[in-house]
């Protein structure tokens, strides 16, 4: 299994995984430097950018606004409107994008994402968010219902992410609610209450995938809400683990891309060659394989269409979907600070 960095993460520290090319810094989550997602970008200048990494949208955010140093980072389309308001992006010049008329326009279906100033965001990978559980001591049924998460049973032998955002997508989907940009406050009291019930199950909550996966594999517990790279980490253990991404309430979908940052110390050409490298064709299987994310540029998707881990766990489904698109930033703000609150225990 990959050990990745779980203890600089959980000691909220964004410290380099590795230094290599000292003009470009790339500020991202856990997993994402996979050499073969950018190999246009190492072909080009013979190393990786160097990167520092960071276990949450909100965490990454902290640490920009507080003065850390990078010059692009991979937030999640929630988030774009939060880095806009500070002040901390620029528009990409898109000129210099060749492959940006392939990504697919829903995901630039915002007026967030592209404007009258320009484009703000350049996405370039997409997941679910569903039910990791272990086959081999959760029946199917089980996981047929996001109630499994406050059965009973299962007390201490769960784990949630411990990300605003994919908490809230379980606890609004699991008490009927698949659109959060209107949420009401009846409908977030009735999420937060079962929040809390969710709560008294949970052993952990991962702050990456790969600490996930160890919960996972090391038997700590037998059901997470999971992204799709822990359960391509536990796979690639031969960990019996099942995806369950149709629960009756339904699951999540989120996208995530890259912003460039404003007064960036290192190049920006290279800035652009890195973007355009992970918009290579090529980086759709790279992406797939290495971390089991779908990619947003329709001409890298058409290259893994027909693979099985694109039906497993990319597909659609019959079942509802909240969709982490932008909401409002008070509306995030309020469920970060109940977050909060719950896992301290109120």
């Amino acid at each position: 299994m990959r050990l990745m960095t779980t203890t600089f993460l959980a000691a909220g520290l964004a410290l380099p995984a590795f230094a290599a090319d000292p003009e470009l810094t790339v500020f991202d989550w856990a997993g994402f430097e996979e050499p073969e997602i950018f190999q246009g970008y190492i072909d080009k200048h013979g190393d990786s950018p160097t990167f520092a990494f960071y276990g949450d949208d909100d965490e990454a955010f902290q640490k920009l606004a507080s003065g850390f140093k990078a010059d692009v980072v991979h937030p999640c389309s929630q988030m774009v409107g939060k880095y806009r308001d500070a002040g901390l992006i620029e528009p990409w010049d898109v000129s210099r994008i060749p492959a940006f008329d392939t990504l697919d326009p829903k995901f630039l279906a915002s007026e967030v994402f592209k404007d009258d100033a320009g484009v703000w965001y350049i996405p370039t990978d997409w997941g679910a968010t569903a039910i990791a559980y272990n086959t081999e001591t959760v029946p199917q049924e089980d996981v047929s219902t996001l109630q499994v998460f406050v059965d009973p049973k299962y007390q201490g032998r769960t784990s949630l992410p411990d990300s605003s955002d994919d908490v809230w997508a379980l606890a609004y989907l699991a008490t009927g609610t698949t659109d959060w940009t209107a949420v009401t406050d009846e409908q977030f009291n009735a999420a937060a209450e079962w929040l809390r019930q969710a709560h008294q199950n949970v052993a952990a909550y991962w702050a990456d995938p790969s600490e996930q996966a160890q919960l996972m594999a090391s038997g700590a517990v037998d059901i997470a809400w999971s992204w799709n790279d822990g359960v391509v980490y536990l796979q690639e253990d031969n960990y019996p683990v099942g995806f369950e991404r149709a629960p009756k309430e339904g699951s999540s979908t989120f996208f995530c891309g890259f912003v460039n940052l404003k007064d960036s110390p290192g190049s920006e050409d290279k800035a652009y060659d890195f973007i355009n490298a992970w918009l290579e064709p090529s980086a759709g299987k790279a992406l797939l394989d290495a971390i089991g994310y779908g990619h947003t540029s329709t001409e890298a998707m058409a290259t893994v269409a027909d693979e099985q881990a694109v039906k497993d766990g990319l597909s659609e489904t019959n079942a509802p979907i909240l969709s982490q698109t932008p909401n409002s930033p008070e509306q995030r703000e309020r469920q970060l600070a109940e977050f909060e609150k719950i896992k301290a225990g109120f």
